[in-house]
């Protein structure tokens, strides 16, 4: 300043400037750091709100198995008493597998809580458990077996408990009930107004009479060498009659045709020729018939066939000639050693997916879907049985329609001649006998 004169004591030096400065900055990085900290503080308390609600209404949402699972629980242990058993579990409906493991863990904590411990093959007892449903319900049935005693206990489920299974399409199969018997029925064919059925030691002609059936005809089997005690049959169109096999027996006549005499004009006597296995029907080749031989004392198939097919084929149970890539045709086999394979290419390929299969299965044109599917029945003995749709886009049936449960035991299946359905003999309580017409229909 002139004069020299010094500086205004309002000045500040410039080192305190500088120590000012530097503490405010000091200041200004604390109070960002609090308030930094302050809102990490409220969003950990937000988001443990939000985890809690989660966890409260994932806890408010009951298991939907959980009251079936314990409802037969208690029908199982009231027919059991305190003791050990071993649980075996099948699934017939559209519950998913991955809910299997779930099921079988709530049964047996269930049957624990009521005096009945799950144990292993060394038990006395065992509970077969099968998730079964039809078009109306869904049925959860448990056969007890104790020695040779065998009860049944039974619950309904409700339909919103259950979550579809991942399917290839959306099939509908309908059953729709064609004859019943008291006799034992091998096969059969319905022709108009006629029904001719293959029996054990008889091949029977029926005539429609109002809602039902008549017998009109009956010719006996006679001479006829040792075959197994449950012998497979099939009848087949055969220009303007029928060929029917019966075991070892073979038969052939007219629907409804008096002779001269005024009989029946059908005539059958023992034969090793080959079989007429069905319209074993493939889209490039409706037509195609194929002949087996059959063992009749083993009840199946030798594996040898005509045409050759240029490979050489196990002993089978059942077979169908379903479509592959290009237009070609495959024969699908049901091996007795329970494998499922194709023959194709001069080779056999086994099929995956097919664990819970039958002995018996048809191909059915549905038009749906891949157009062709495979229908099937299910494996083991059980109080009801089931069938189900499958397609086979490789080498490996996917299931294209849940399962659809009969009231009995599959004992037949064979493609109708009209190539849309299929026909199912299923033996159901007192040994009475049912045919059914199964046909698959876009849901």
């Amino acid at each position: 300043m002139p004069g020299g004169e010094p500086a205004s004591s309002g000045a500040f030096p410039r080192e305190q400037a500088v120590d000012t400065a530097n503490d405010i900055i000091r200041a200004n990085g604390k109070l960002r750091r609090k308030m930094m900290a302050m809102r990490l503080r409220h969003w950990v308390a937000v988001a443990l709100v939000v985890c809690g609600a989660m966890v409260s209404r994932a806890a408010a949402v009951p298991n939907p198995w959980e009251q079936p699972a314990a409802a037969l629980a208690e029908q199982i242990a009231a027919l059991l008493g305190p003791g050990q058993a071993r649980i075996t579990l099948r699934n017939l409906s559209t519950v998913s597998n991955d809910d299997l493991p779930a099921i079988r863990k709530l049964l047996a904590q269930d049957l624990k809580a009521r005096g009945v411990v799950v144990a292993g093959t060394e038990s006395a007892s065992t509970v077969r458990v099968t998730l079964s449903e039809t078009g109306r319900e869904r049925l959860w049935v448990a056969e007890v077996v104790e020695g040779s005693e065998t009860q049944v206990a039974m619950v309904r489920v409700d339909r919103g408990a259950t979550r579809p299974a991942q399917t290839a399409g959306s099939l509908l199969l309908r059953r729709q009930v064609v004859f019943t018997s008291a006799e034992q029925v091998l096969a059969a064919l319905e022709e108009g107004a006629w029904l001719v059925i293959a029996e054990p030691d008889a091949l029977v002609l029926y005539a429609k009479s109002g809602d039902g059936w008549s017998e009109s005809r009956r010719l006996a089997f006679v001479e006829r060498r040792g075959e197994a005690r449950d012998p497979r049959g099939v009848i087949v169109t055969n220009g303007e009659g029928f060929e029917a096999r019966a075991g070892a027996m073979r038969c052939e006549g007219r629907f409804g045709v008096d002779d001269a005499a005024g009989g029946w004009p059908a005539q059958c006597s023992e034969s090793d020729d080959p079989w007429i296995w069905g319209p074993l029907i493939a889209p490039s080749e409706a037509s195609t018939k194929l002949k087996a031989f059959f063992n009749a004392a083993r009840n199946s198939f030798t594996g040898v066939v005509t045409p050759n097919l240029g490979v050489d084929l196990p002993p089978f149970y059942a077979a169908a000639l379903v479509s592959r890539a290009a237009g070609n045709a495959a024969l699908l086999l049901g091996g007795v050693d329970g494998k499922v394979q194709l023959a194709e290419s001069g080779g056999l390929k086994n099929v995956s997916g097919t664990r819970d299969w039958g002995s018996d299965f048809a191909v059915v044109q549905s038009g749906c879907g891949a157009g062709v599917q495979v229908i099937a029945s299910s494996s083991g003995a059980a109080a009801s049985d089931s069938l189900r749709a499958y397609e086979l886009p490789a080498l490996e049936a996917v299931p294209a329609s849940a399962p659809l449960a009969v009231e009995g035991s599959v004992t037949a299946l064979w493609t109708a001649p009209d190539g849309k359905s299929v026909y199912v003999v299923v033996r159901g309580a007192g040994d009475r006998y049912e045919v059914d017409r199964v046909t698959a229909l876009c849901d």
